[in-house]
């Protein structure tokens, strides 16, 4: 059954229609800018933190880094069909701001000391909070974020760049921080926390009927919708892009702060660069996420899939051949250009492929959950890599990785000029504004 949009609101309740959306626009936004600045202070410096606070070896710490992949697996597909089931309603949020709000605690009276005492036990007690807060929670808030960007016609990459933005503030932040006293950015985290909880109370669609229709294709979304997701080539050739293209350069990106830190003379200089490189690299991030939206309607989502797969292929490699701290800094910053219009071009290809109103759940399970499945398995044997041969030949082996399989991906991404064309349709489609596109 299709839910068809309510018709245009009147001339006189246009104002403070258009209105809240204009607010819903900058609350969404910040809403963004506060949950990345919790995140950054309590992950920028992740690795650092197991391997110079914690004690752990590269090995070990690629252990956790895997662990945590594997507790997003079980928490993504929660995630996903409760969001969509959920439409605009924003329950699913208040429960993940309620566990930010805990970080700073957890890190330095669970976390830490569990990882340091009980490993294992660290391990499955670190992975479920990291997933249900953050590691999982940002793929819903982008989905929310994106939902909330159709349904009130404004372009996605607006608003996640503030996102990049309150990422780049605080990794800034969390260098200094961290050579002072680690524990005080996981203090900080939490105090940013409660910013984030208001901004998310503060957003509301005013606009009944049309909220009206998106509520109940949401309510529609069955089990069998997902499952039947399962029988779509488009599908399966989005997830082979994932798994062997982005969780591979997620696991050598997560373990990159590592490797940085190690070429400069002491560790404290080495965060602190790379606190200020991330924070440089993060603002152009930003200027990237106001600027893919027109690089991928040109080139269309595919190719732009493509281009970011390339991208990333090079920054790996580059980083097994140079070992110049200034040229490394420089490989650093072609993270800028892959994220934004990898991010874009994901939600643009599932929008365009499958139904609006199954988004959250294809891009937690299609994308994010995907990566994590990818990273379980690679995180361990990279691991070894670095332990046994060091990380610039792992790092050459994982570009050839990445390249091979953007190769083959040319051939399994589904073309853009398809659409829908030749998928069974499954359920309702959703009301979107007229604007949204």
């Amino acid at each position: 059954m299709t839910v068809q949009s309510p018709a245009a609101p009147s001339p006189a309740a246009a104002v403070p229609v258009r209105g809240r959306r204009r607010l819903n626009f900058g609350l969404i936004s910040a809403a963004l800018f506060m949950f990345f600045v919790t995140w950054s202070l309590s992950w920028s410096l992740f690795s650092i933190w197991l391997t110079q606070d914690i004690g752990l070896s590269p090995g070990r710490s690629s252990l956790v880094i895997g662990a945590n992949s594997l507790g997003c697996l079980v928490t993504m597909p929660v995630y996903g069909f409760l969001q969509d089931r959920l439409g605009l309603r924003k329950n699913l949020l208040y429960w993940i701001g309620a566990l930010m709000l805990l970080v700073g605690p957890v890190y330095i009276y669970v976390y830490g000391p569990l990882l340091k005492s009980h490993f294992a036990l660290g391990l499955v007690v670190g992975s479920a909070y990291l997933a249900m807060a953050f590691a999982v929670a940002v793929a819903t808030l982008e989905s929310y974020a994106e939902r909330l960007s159709r349904f009130h016609g404004f372009e996605f990459g607006r608003a996640r760049m503030f996102g990049s933005l309150g990422w780049a503030a605080a990794t800034f932040l969390a260098g200094r921080l961290f050579n002072i006293d680690p524990d005080l950015t996981f203090w900080a985290a939490s105090g940013t926390a409660v910013v984030f909880v208001g901004l998310l109370v503060a957003i509301r669609v005013t606009d009944g009927r049309r909220a009206a229709a998106v509520d109940h294709a949401a309510a529609s979304v069955s089990l069998a919708d997902v499952a039947a997701l399962l029988r779509y080539p488009a599908f399966w050739g989005l997830l082979l892009f994932v798994v062997a293209v982005t969780a591979t350069y997620n696991t050598y990106d997560a373990m990159f702060p590592s490797y940085f830190s190690s070429l400069f003379a002491t560790d404290a200089d080495g965060n602190r660069m790379y606190s200020d490189l991330n924070s440089v690299q993060v603002f152009l991030e930003a200027g990237g996420m106001a600027l893919a939206p027109f690089l991928v309607n040109r080139l269309g989502p595919k190719k732009s899939l493509l281009v970011s797969g390339c991208v990333m292929a090079t920054r790996i490699f580059l980083s097994g051949i140079v070992t110049d701290p200034v040229a490394i800094s420089a490989v650093k910053l072609l993270h800028a250009v892959e994220l934004p219009i990898m991010l874009i071009a994901i939600f643009k290809y599932v929008n365009r492929h499958f139904e609006p109103r199954l988004s959250s759940t294809i891009y937690l399970i299609g994308f994010q959950m995907a990566t994590q499945v990818g990273a379980a398995v690679i995180s361990p044997l990279a691991g070894l890599g670095y332990d046994r041969l060091g990380y610039a030949p792992t790092y050459l082996v994982m570009s050839a990785l990445v390249a091979t399989f953007t190769l083959v991906s040319v051939f399994t991404l589904r073309a853009d000029a398809k659409g829908t064309h030749g998928l069974p349709a499954v359920g309702a489609a959703e009301g979107r504004s007229p604007a949204a596109g």
